[in-house]
Protein backbone atom coordinates (compact mmCIF):
# COMPACT_ATOMS: atom_id res chain seq x y z
CA UNK A 1 0.00 0.00 0.00
CA UNK A 2 1.30 3.67 -0.61
CA UNK A 3 3.18 5.46 3.01
CA UNK A 4 1.71 8.73 3.97
CA UNK A 5 3.54 10.11 7.06
CA UNK A 6 1.52 12.39 9.13
CA UNK A 7 3.32 14.69 12.05
CA UNK A 8 1.54 16.50 14.93
CA UNK A 9 3.39 18.83 16.71
CA UNK A 10 2.78 19.65 20.27
CA UNK A 11 -0.38 21.61 20.61
CA UNK A 12 -1.79 19.34 18.10
CA UNK A 13 -1.30 16.35 21.28
CA UNK A 14 -1.60 18.70 24.19
CA UNK A 15 -4.49 16.74 25.57
CA UNK A 16 -6.40 13.33 25.20
CA UNK A 17 -9.09 14.97 23.48
CA UNK A 18 -6.82 16.84 21.06
CA UNK A 19 -4.84 13.13 20.81
CA UNK A 20 -8.24 11.39 19.48
CA UNK A 21 -8.97 14.26 16.79
CA UNK A 22 -5.56 13.54 15.71
CA UNK A 23 -6.42 9.92 15.62
CA UNK A 24 -9.42 10.32 13.67
CA UNK A 25 -7.50 12.13 10.82
CA UNK A 26 -5.47 8.82 10.59
CA UNK A 27 -8.19 6.60 10.85
CA UNK A 28 -8.97 8.78 7.30
CA UNK A 29 -6.03 8.54 5.84
CA UNK A 30 -5.96 4.68 6.45
CA UNK A 31 -9.52 4.22 5.21
CA UNK A 32 -8.27 5.63 2.38
CA UNK A 33 -5.86 2.82 1.54
CA UNK A 34 -3.05 4.37 2.98
CA UNK A 35 -0.02 2.96 5.29
CA UNK A 36 0.22 5.16 7.74
CA UNK A 37 3.73 6.61 9.57
CA UNK A 38 2.83 9.19 12.79
CA UNK A 39 5.34 11.34 13.90
CA UNK A 40 4.39 12.66 17.54
CA UNK A 41 5.98 15.22 19.39
CA UNK A 42 5.67 15.32 22.89
CA UNK A 43 2.61 17.00 24.52
CA UNK A 44 2.84 21.11 24.46
CA UNK A 45 5.03 21.98 27.39
CA UNK A 46 6.64 18.67 28.52
CA UNK A 47 9.92 19.25 27.37
CA UNK A 48 10.08 22.42 28.57
CA UNK A 49 9.31 21.24 31.86
CA UNK A 50 11.90 18.31 30.83
CA UNK A 51 14.48 20.37 30.52
CA UNK A 52 13.97 22.54 33.43
CA UNK A 53 14.04 19.59 35.81
CA UNK A 54 17.76 18.64 34.24
CA UNK A 55 19.21 21.95 34.05
CA UNK A 56 17.26 22.04 37.93
CA UNK A 57 18.81 18.80 39.05
CA UNK A 58 21.99 19.33 36.87
CA UNK A 59 23.42 22.67 35.38
CA UNK A 60 26.83 21.16 33.95
CA UNK A 61 24.58 18.00 33.06
CA UNK A 62 26.08 15.16 31.11
CA UNK A 63 24.51 15.50 27.95
CA UNK A 64 23.42 11.53 27.14
CA UNK A 65 21.52 11.31 30.28
CA UNK A 66 19.81 14.87 29.06
CA UNK A 67 18.74 12.57 26.14
CA UNK A 68 17.28 10.03 28.14
CA UNK A 69 15.07 12.75 30.00
CA UNK A 70 13.86 14.81 27.18
CA UNK A 71 13.02 12.39 24.91
CA UNK A 72 10.46 10.58 27.38
CA UNK A 73 8.01 13.43 26.11
CA UNK A 74 7.82 11.69 22.73
CA UNK A 75 7.47 8.08 23.79
CA UNK A 76 4.39 9.14 26.18
CA UNK A 77 3.02 10.59 23.31
CA UNK A 78 3.55 8.20 21.00
CA UNK A 79 2.00 5.25 23.45
CA UNK A 80 -1.10 7.09 23.94
CA UNK A 81 -1.95 7.86 19.77
CA UNK A 82 -1.39 4.01 19.38
CA UNK A 83 -3.70 3.19 22.52
CA UNK A 84 -6.29 5.68 20.69
CA UNK A 85 -6.19 3.86 16.66
CA UNK A 86 -6.09 0.22 18.69
CA UNK A 87 -9.42 1.93 20.63
CA UNK A 88 -10.95 2.79 17.42
CA UNK A 89 -10.14 -0.90 15.70
CA UNK A 90 -7.33 0.60 13.39
CA UNK A 91 -4.39 -1.58 14.20
CA UNK A 92 -1.30 -0.05 15.73
CA UNK A 93 2.08 0.00 17.85
CA UNK A 94 4.40 2.81 19.01
CA UNK A 95 8.02 2.52 18.07
CA UNK A 96 10.73 4.52 20.09
CA UNK A 97 13.41 5.68 18.01
CA UNK A 98 15.75 3.02 18.65
CA UNK A 99 13.04 0.98 17.88
CA UNK A 100 12.44 1.64 14.15
CA UNK A 101 16.33 1.79 14.44
CA UNK A 102 16.68 5.15 13.17
CA UNK A 103 20.45 5.59 13.66
CA UNK A 104 22.23 8.98 14.30
CA UNK A 105 25.59 10.17 14.91
CA UNK A 106 26.69 10.76 18.63
CA UNK A 107 25.98 14.42 18.88
CA UNK A 108 23.84 14.29 21.98
CA UNK A 109 21.77 17.00 22.36
CA UNK A 110 22.00 17.79 18.34
CA UNK A 111 22.40 15.29 16.57
CA UNK A 112 22.42 14.33 13.04
CA UNK A 113 20.31 11.02 11.59
CA UNK A 114 22.35 8.62 9.47
CA UNK A 115 20.39 6.11 8.38
CA UNK A 116 16.73 5.06 8.78
CA UNK A 117 16.21 0.81 7.93
CA UNK A 118 13.25 0.29 6.45
CA UNK A 119 12.86 -3.72 7.24
CA UNK A 120 11.06 -3.36 10.97
CA UNK A 121 8.47 -1.85 9.81
CA UNK A 122 7.83 -2.69 6.63
CA UNK A 123 7.98 -6.17 8.10
CA UNK A 124 4.92 -5.23 10.49
CA UNK A 125 3.07 -3.24 7.27
CA UNK A 126 3.03 -6.90 5.96
CA UNK A 127 1.54 -8.40 8.80
CA UNK A 128 -1.17 -6.19 8.93
CA UNK A 129 -0.23 -3.48 11.37
CA UNK A 130 -1.75 -0.17 9.54
CA UNK A 131 -0.26 2.81 11.43
CA UNK A 132 3.48 3.04 13.13
CA UNK A 133 3.22 5.67 15.66
CA UNK A 134 6.77 7.47 15.62
CA UNK A 135 8.38 8.97 18.56
CA UNK A 136 9.56 12.19 17.18
CA UNK A 137 13.09 13.95 17.92
CA UNK A 138 15.25 11.16 19.11
CA UNK A 139 17.29 8.02 17.68
CA UNK A 140 19.76 5.63 18.23
CA UNK A 141 23.91 6.66 18.54
CA UNK A 142 26.34 3.79 17.23
CA UNK A 143 27.37 3.36 20.83
CA UNK A 144 23.59 2.63 21.46
CA UNK A 145 22.56 5.28 23.48
CA UNK A 146 19.42 7.62 22.69
CA UNK A 147 19.78 10.78 20.95
CA UNK A 148 17.57 13.88 20.33
CA UNK A 149 17.70 15.88 17.43
CA UNK A 150 17.46 19.49 18.85
CA UNK A 151 14.45 21.63 19.32
CA UNK A 152 12.14 21.18 16.39
CA UNK A 153 13.30 17.80 15.42
CA UNK A 154 10.38 16.19 15.03
CA UNK A 155 9.85 18.09 11.36
CA UNK A 156 13.31 16.62 10.46
CA UNK A 157 12.12 13.39 11.93
CA UNK A 158 9.00 13.05 9.67
CA UNK A 159 10.62 14.38 6.38
CA UNK A 160 13.32 11.63 7.25
CA UNK A 161 10.67 8.80 7.27
CA UNK A 162 8.93 10.38 4.23
CA UNK A 163 12.32 10.06 2.41
CA UNK A 164 13.21 6.52 3.27
CA UNK A 165 9.52 4.87 2.92
CA UNK A 166 8.53 6.80 -0.36
CA UNK A 167 6.12 8.17 0.72
CA UNK A 168 3.56 9.94 -1.09
CA UNK A 169 3.60 12.65 1.06
CA UNK A 170 4.47 14.80 4.70
CA UNK A 171 1.88 16.06 6.18
CA UNK A 172 2.67 18.21 9.13
CA UNK A 173 -0.10 18.91 11.78
CA UNK A 174 0.25 22.35 13.58
CA UNK A 175 -1.49 25.23 14.91
CA UNK A 176 -1.55 27.17 11.69
CA UNK A 177 -3.19 25.93 8.42
CA UNK A 178 -0.84 26.96 6.35
CA UNK A 179 2.33 28.99 5.13
CA UNK A 180 1.48 33.00 4.89
CA UNK A 181 2.81 35.89 2.79
CA UNK A 182 3.83 37.17 5.80
CA UNK A 183 3.07 37.02 9.80
CA UNK A 184 -1.35 37.38 10.10
CA UNK A 185 -0.35 38.91 13.43
CA UNK A 186 1.23 41.88 11.95
CA UNK A 187 -0.77 42.40 8.72
CA UNK A 188 -4.23 41.70 8.37
CA UNK A 189 -3.55 41.23 4.60
CA UNK A 190 -1.34 38.08 4.55
CA UNK A 191 -2.88 35.45 2.73
CA UNK A 192 -2.33 31.96 2.59
CA UNK A 193 -0.15 30.23 -0.28
CA UNK A 194 -1.96 26.76 -1.86
CA UNK A 195 1.53 25.90 -2.65
CA UNK A 196 5.35 27.36 -1.91
CA UNK A 197 8.52 26.70 -3.42
CA UNK A 198 11.06 24.38 -1.13
CA UNK A 199 13.97 26.98 -1.83
CA UNK A 200 11.30 29.59 -0.77
CA UNK A 201 10.20 27.95 2.58
CA UNK A 202 13.90 27.32 3.21
CA UNK A 203 14.74 31.27 3.06
CA UNK A 204 11.39 31.78 5.10
CA UNK A 205 12.33 29.21 7.75
CA UNK A 206 15.97 30.42 8.29
CA UNK A 207 14.72 34.51 8.24
CA UNK A 208 12.54 33.79 11.22
CA UNK A 209 9.18 32.06 10.16
CA UNK A 210 8.55 29.50 12.23
CA UNK A 211 6.12 27.52 10.71
CA UNK A 212 8.61 24.63 9.53
CA UNK A 213 11.71 24.06 10.95
CA UNK A 214 15.16 24.40 8.53
CA UNK A 215 16.37 21.13 8.54
CA UNK A 216 13.51 19.84 7.98
CA UNK A 217 13.27 21.61 4.62
CA UNK A 218 16.43 21.15 3.49
CA UNK A 219 15.88 17.54 4.18
CA UNK A 220 12.04 17.46 1.93
CA UNK A 221 14.57 19.54 -0.95
CA UNK A 222 17.06 17.27 -1.04
CA UNK A 223 14.82 14.14 -1.13
CA UNK A 224 12.01 15.94 -3.37
CA UNK A 225 9.46 15.49 -0.02
CA UNK A 226 6.18 17.00 -1.02
CA UNK A 227 5.50 18.29 2.61
CA UNK A 228 2.44 19.49 2.85
CA UNK A 229 1.62 22.31 6.07
CA UNK A 230 -2.08 21.96 8.16
CA UNK A 231 -3.96 22.83 10.91
CA UNK A 232 -4.86 20.22 13.65
CA UNK A 233 -7.96 22.65 14.04
CA UNK A 234 -9.96 22.89 11.23
CA UNK A 235 -11.53 20.38 8.92
CA UNK A 236 -9.78 19.34 5.88
CA UNK A 237 -10.49 19.31 2.46
CA UNK A 238 -8.04 17.60 -0.51
CA UNK A 239 -6.58 20.83 -1.17
CA UNK A 240 -6.06 22.17 2.49
CA UNK A 241 -3.07 24.01 3.99
CA UNK A 242 -0.01 24.89 1.78
CA UNK A 243 2.00 22.48 -0.12
CA UNK A 244 5.80 22.79 0.02
CA UNK A 245 6.96 21.67 -3.43
CA UNK A 246 9.84 21.77 -6.35
CA UNK A 247 9.65 24.60 -8.20
CA UNK A 248 8.11 22.87 -11.38
CA UNK A 249 5.14 21.93 -9.89
CA UNK A 250 4.06 25.83 -9.29
CA UNK A 251 2.65 27.15 -12.56
CA UNK A 252 2.80 30.74 -11.71
CA UNK A 253 3.91 32.81 -8.78
CA UNK A 254 4.12 36.33 -7.75
CA UNK A 255 7.96 37.85 -8.11
CA UNK A 256 7.98 38.20 -4.11
CA UNK A 257 6.37 34.98 -2.29
CA UNK A 258 6.97 36.56 1.31
CA UNK A 259 7.93 38.95 3.16
CA UNK A 260 9.82 37.52 6.63
CA UNK A 261 10.95 39.30 9.53
CA UNK A 262 13.34 38.92 12.71
CA UNK A 263 12.95 41.03 15.79
CA UNK A 264 16.31 39.18 17.74
CA UNK A 265 18.88 40.99 15.48
CA UNK A 266 21.79 42.61 16.84
CA UNK A 267 24.29 44.56 14.10
CA UNK A 268 27.95 44.25 15.23
CA UNK A 269 30.81 46.58 13.62
CA UNK A 270 34.47 46.41 14.44
CA UNK A 271 35.70 49.88 13.92
CA UNK A 272 39.44 50.35 12.26
CA UNK A 273 40.55 46.84 11.41
CA UNK A 274 43.66 46.73 9.63
CA UNK A 275 42.98 45.79 5.93
CA UNK A 276 45.07 43.23 4.77
CA UNK A 277 44.94 39.78 3.26
CA UNK A 278 43.49 37.40 5.77
CA UNK A 279 41.85 39.95 8.25
CA UNK A 280 38.16 38.22 7.68
CA UNK A 281 39.01 34.46 8.14
CA UNK A 282 41.11 36.77 11.39
CA UNK A 283 37.58 37.87 12.18
CA UNK A 284 34.90 35.34 11.26
CA UNK A 285 36.95 32.01 12.33
CA UNK A 286 37.09 32.68 16.29
CA UNK A 287 33.30 33.72 15.70
CA UNK A 288 32.62 30.03 13.81
CA UNK A 289 34.24 28.38 16.74
CA UNK A 290 32.26 29.96 19.04
CA UNK A 291 29.23 28.75 17.93
CA UNK A 292 28.00 32.39 16.49
CA UNK A 293 25.43 32.31 13.77
CA UNK A 294 26.73 35.42 11.07
CA UNK A 295 24.41 36.48 8.91
CA UNK A 296 25.00 39.22 6.67
CA UNK A 297 28.37 41.30 6.45
CA UNK A 298 29.58 44.19 5.34
CA UNK A 299 33.21 45.94 4.92
CA UNK A 300 33.77 49.61 4.28
CA UNK A 301 35.67 51.22 1.82
CA UNK A 302 39.21 50.94 2.83
CA UNK A 303 41.02 54.04 4.14
CA UNK A 304 44.75 54.78 5.08
CA UNK A 305 44.80 50.36 5.35
CA UNK A 306 42.13 50.65 7.81
CA UNK A 307 38.02 49.47 7.65
CA UNK A 308 34.96 49.19 9.10
CA UNK A 309 33.39 45.67 9.76
CA UNK A 310 29.56 44.91 10.38
CA UNK A 311 28.12 41.49 10.71
CA UNK A 312 24.60 40.65 12.22
CA UNK A 313 23.92 37.77 14.47
CA UNK A 314 21.15 36.80 16.74
CA UNK A 315 20.71 39.05 20.08
CA UNK A 316 21.37 36.27 22.17
CA UNK A 317 24.91 35.07 20.58
CA UNK A 318 25.86 39.33 21.21
CA UNK A 319 28.34 38.34 24.59
CA UNK A 320 29.35 35.14 23.03
CA UNK A 321 31.07 37.47 20.03
CA UNK A 322 32.13 40.60 21.89
CA UNK A 323 33.98 37.40 24.30
CA UNK A 324 35.32 35.74 20.96
CA UNK A 325 36.58 39.01 19.35
CA UNK A 326 38.42 40.46 22.46
CA UNK A 327 40.19 37.06 23.04
CA UNK A 328 41.32 37.59 19.52
CA UNK A 329 42.55 41.18 20.13
CA UNK A 330 44.43 39.82 22.72
CA UNK A 331 45.95 36.99 21.07
CA UNK A 332 46.92 39.32 18.57
CA UNK A 333 44.92 38.16 16.00
CA UNK A 334 43.03 41.06 14.99
CA UNK A 335 43.53 44.30 15.92
CA UNK A 336 40.54 46.95 16.03
CA UNK A 337 39.86 50.77 17.36
CA UNK A 338 36.65 49.37 19.33
CA UNK A 339 33.61 47.08 18.89
CA UNK A 340 30.19 48.40 19.01
CA UNK A 341 26.70 46.03 19.12
CA UNK A 342 23.21 47.34 18.19
CA UNK A 343 20.64 45.36 19.75
CA UNK A 344 18.09 47.22 18.31
CA UNK A 345 17.20 46.42 14.88
CA UNK A 346 15.16 43.89 13.07
CA UNK A 347 15.91 41.79 10.14
CA UNK A 348 12.95 42.17 7.35
CA UNK A 349 13.31 40.20 4.23
CA UNK A 350 11.46 39.45 0.66
CA UNK A 351 11.70 36.02 -0.65
CA UNK A 352 10.63 35.18 -3.92
CA UNK A 353 11.90 32.50 -6.26
CA UNK A 354 10.95 35.11 -9.13
CA UNK A 355 13.43 37.58 -8.47
CA UNK A 356 15.81 34.98 -10.17
CA UNK A 357 13.98 36.49 -13.81
CA UNK A 358 12.54 40.01 -13.02
CA UNK A 359 14.89 42.70 -11.99
CA UNK A 360 13.77 45.87 -10.21
CA UNK A 361 12.57 43.97 -6.62
CA UNK A 362 15.71 45.96 -4.58
CA UNK A 363 14.78 49.29 -6.69
CA UNK A 364 11.05 48.77 -5.45
CA UNK A 365 12.09 47.49 -2.21
CA UNK A 366 14.35 50.19 -1.03
CA UNK A 367 11.97 52.83 -2.15
CA UNK A 368 9.33 51.81 -0.23
CA UNK A 369 10.65 51.50 2.99
CA UNK A 370 12.40 55.12 1.64
CA UNK A 371 8.55 56.97 0.91
CA UNK A 372 8.07 55.26 4.98
CA UNK A 373 11.00 56.95 6.62
CA UNK A 374 12.50 53.51 7.15
CA UNK A 375 16.39 53.71 7.54
CA UNK A 376 18.05 50.57 6.32
CA UNK A 377 21.13 49.97 8.35
CA UNK A 378 22.89 46.97 6.57
CA UNK A 379 21.69 44.92 3.06
CA UNK A 380 22.46 41.43 2.30
CA UNK A 381 20.90 39.88 -0.74
CA UNK A 382 21.02 36.22 -2.40
CA UNK A 383 19.60 34.84 -5.64
CA UNK A 384 16.13 34.52 -3.99
CA UNK A 385 16.09 36.89 -1.08
CA UNK A 386 17.21 40.47 -0.31
CA UNK A 387 17.54 41.31 3.21
CA UNK A 388 17.69 44.12 5.12
CA UNK A 389 18.48 45.46 9.25
CA UNK A 390 16.45 48.85 10.35
CA UNK A 391 15.77 49.80 13.27
CA UNK A 392 13.28 47.68 15.28
CA UNK A 393 10.53 50.44 16.45
CA UNK A 394 10.15 50.25 12.47
CA UNK A 395 9.65 46.51 11.92
CA UNK A 396 5.57 46.35 11.46
CA UNK A 397 5.52 49.34 9.24
CA UNK A 398 8.43 47.96 7.03
CA UNK A 399 5.97 44.63 6.95
CA UNK A 400 3.00 45.76 6.25
CA UNK A 401 4.61 48.58 3.96
CA UNK A 402 6.32 46.18 1.57
CA UNK A 403 3.56 43.61 1.71
CA UNK A 404 0.94 46.13 -0.09
CA UNK A 405 3.95 47.27 -2.26
CA UNK A 406 4.15 43.72 -3.50
CA UNK A 407 0.33 43.04 -3.99
CA UNK A 408 0.65 39.79 -1.84
CA UNK A 409 -2.74 40.37 -0.47
CA UNK A 410 -3.49 38.89 -4.34
CA UNK A 411 -2.67 35.60 -5.74
CA UNK A 412 -0.39 35.42 -8.94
Amino acid sequence: MPVLVMKFGGTSVATLDRIRRAAKRVGVEVAKGYDVIVIVSAMSGKTNELVGWVNEISPLYDAREYDAVVSSGENITAGLMALTLQEMNVPARSWQGWQVPLMTNSAHSSARIEEIPTDNLNAKFGEGMRVAVVAGFQGISPEGRITTLGRGGSDTTAVAFAAAFGAERCDIYTDVDGVYTTDPRISSKARKLDKIAFEEMLELASLGAKVLQTRSVELAMRYNVRLRVLSSFEEQSDDAGTLVCAEEEIMESNVVSGIAYSRDEAKMTLISVADRPGIAAAIFGPLSEAGVNVDMIIQNIAEEGRTDMTFSCPTDQVKRAEKALEEAKENGDINYHDLVADTDVAKISAVGIGMRSQSGVAAKMFKTLSDEGVNIKVIATSEIKISVLVDRKYMELAVQALHDAFELDKAA
